[in-house]
């Protein structure tokens, strides 16, 4: 069985993906090293060839994965998402999330739509490279989950499963 294939590492990469979302909010730094973290194969690269991609700052340095987070949060919503849904899905406050939201708007990541229910109220959606970006880092991050996940039996793989899943579940929210 593949990566692609293994339910497993869907599952995985899921529990993963939401204890990483539940960062608190607030200033703390972004240091370049945590930064890079598994993704800095992108840090080089990106939409339009912007010095850093989507991970700078337009200067070379890098955002930080809020960003990343960001484009992954749109990704799995059924609909556009606020400024304010944005923050709390990736654990940064409102005026954090506001960057965030402009930094993408400018590397053609997302777009603001008007909400429907609420003239007075912008929605977040990717666009298609913003949709891309973010499908081609998942795959890149199952199959990095899939090879160091190469050793482990199918049994090993379904506990590790069901335990980040359930630490994921039980972790303290705010």
């Amino acid at each position: 069985m593949t990566a692609a294939d293994d339910p497993q590492i869907d599952a995985i990469a899921d529990a993963l993906g939401r204890l990483r979302g539940l960062r608190r909010p607030g200033p703390g730094p972004q240091h370049a090293a945590h930064a890079q973290g598994p993704f800095g194969s992108h840090a080089g690269h990106g939409p339009h060839g912007h010095r850093g991609g989507p991970f700078a700052d337009g200067r070379g340095r890098m955002a930080g994965l809020a960003r990343l987070r960001m484009l992954e949060a749109l990704a799995a919503a059924s609909h556009p998402l606020s400024v304010s849904e944005i923050g709390e899905a990736i654990g940064v406050d409102q005026p954090r999330a506001s960057r965030l939201v402009q930094q993408a708007v400018e590397l053609d990541l997302v777009r603001r739509e008007a909400d429907p229910d609420d003239a007075r109220r912008t929605r977040i959606a990717l666009t298609d490279e913003g949709r891309g970006f973010a499908r081609s880092v998942r795959g890149e991050r199952r199959a990095a989950l899939g090879s160091a996940l190469d050793g482990f039996t199918d049994d090993e793989r379904a506990e590790l499963a069901r335990l980040l899943t359930k630490l994921a579940d039980a972790w303290p929210r705010g």
